[in-house]
């Protein structure tokens, strides 16, 4: 039974983070996949320059709650309830990992979208507002000033996801988080800056889009 609920959770994530809430707004707003213009991607950033600021932000809003949601009902899926796995315990705050990573992968390779999503990086700040709050505030805050600052939202994000990981490792380490969470934060690091591969080697050569 136990073992189902790990299953659910990640299933659960995934299909959360499929929804394509990029794609709706362009379909929504001028009738188009916004897929095939701009970066190509079903992000916030590519809204903003492809069907405007507004309904970038609300795209933004709806991609961080769709992944809020897909850790914190791991939480009340699991409870209590361990699952011994070749002599580890795998409790609720592991499956909220296993949420976040399958929200992540599902907004990156939405089954919803023909597996043509976006980079991640809005939805992993979304799983960590749910799992590590105050890494999440501060990486929020050195994304939007950056981003801000720079015009690039892919330095933007990197940044914020790099500062985030940062303070998790003394709060794990003197405030007792759950090292599950820092490994994670790792994980989604190496990932988010595999996803923006490309937009690194335009940031290299002076050549990456701005926002607006």
């Amino acid at each position: 039974m136990i073992a189902a609920k790990f299953i659910a959770v990640i299933v659960l994530g995934y299909l959360l983070g499929s929804i394509p809430f990029g794609l709706i707004m362009g379909r929504l707003k001028s009738g188009i996949d916004i897929r095939e213009h701009g970066s190509g991607k079903t992000g916030a950033t590519n809204v903003m320059r492809t069907v405007g600021t507004r309904l970038g932000v609300i795209t933004i809003f709806l991609d961080v709650f769709k992944a809020l949601g897909a850790v914190l009902l791991a939480k009340v899926i699991v409870g209590s309830d361990l699952l011994y796995v070749g002599g580890f315990e795998l409790h609720w705050q592991v499956a909220q990992v296993m949420a976040g990573l399958a929200a992540v992968a599902g907004h990156t390779w939405p089954v919803f979208a023909k597996f043509k999503g976006g980079r991640g990086a809005t939805v992993f700040f979304g799983t960590l507002f749910g799992i590590f709050p105050p890494a999440a505030i501060v990486g929020v805050e050195v994304l939007a000033v950056s981003a801000l600052g720079s015009r690039h939202m892919s330095a933007g994000s990197i940044l914020g996801a790099l500062a985030a990981f940062c303070l998790m490792i003394p709060l794990t380490i003197y405030y007792g988080f759950p090292p599950v969470y820092l490994v994670y934060g790792l994980v989604a690091i190496v990932f988010l800056v595999c996803q923006h591969h490309d937009n690194i080697k335009r940031l290299r050569e002076g050549t990456e889009r701005r926002l607006w």
